[in-house]
């Protein structure tokens, strides 16, 4: 089995080593993110790219404890640690703008995480799109009411910000074939 990713220069594998070294982080210090890290990770969410360049997302940043307390909520299961971190992006997209939103938007989600990786902040990312809040109502129609968002949009996840209160070693042995590339 061939392993993708030879050693080469620092510049020429930052990307590389973001990747092996980004986890999901759960465990969030109680420190505040800096405005220019919020800035620098929206400026990148912003400049994603998009099908057509239609840009069909909208992004909420929730830095308001009370309200991470209520996000942290809206699932049953797998967000509840995000209410201690320190703030919780909301990527949600418009299926009437492009039939490739979930996409778009997953990039959106993917990049604000790794820009995170890259400012030494963890994340995790909270799948809300086809979850449910309860048997009335979805995930993304709770948290569309809580933030009083445009009933048009869909929320795709939620993604917590802050810094770690948790190590975990990153994935540099995890072997990639080439017979995943065909």
């Amino acid at each position: 089995m061939e392993i993708l990713g030879r050693p080469g220069s620092k510049e020429e594998h930052q990307m590389l080593e973001l990747m092996r070294k980004r986890r999901s982080i759960r465990k969030y210090r109680n420190k505040p993110v800096e405005q220019g890290k919020l800035d620098a990770i929206m400026e990148c969410a912003l400049r994603s790219p998009s099908s057509k360049h239609r840009r069909p997302w909208t992004i909420w940043a929730v830095t308001e404890a009370e309200l991470r307390k209520k996000l942290a909520v809206s699932k049953p299961s797998g967000v509840l640690f995000m209410d201690e971190a320190p703030v919780i992006y909301i990527v949600a997209g418009y299926p009437e703008v492009s039939e490739c939103w979930i996409e778009d938007c997953s990039i959106v989600a993917t990049v604000i995480q790794l820009e995170a990786e890259r400012l030494g902040l963890g994340s995790c990312w909270g799948q809300i799109r086809g979850r449910n809040f309860s048997d009335e109502i979805t995930s993304s129609e709770y948290i569309k009411r809580l933030l009083e968002m445009d009933q048009d949009c869909e929320v795709l996840c939620i993604v917590s910000v802050g810094y770690p209160a948790e190590e975990k070693e990153g994935r540099m042995d995890v072997p990639y074939s080439k017979s995943k590339i065909i």
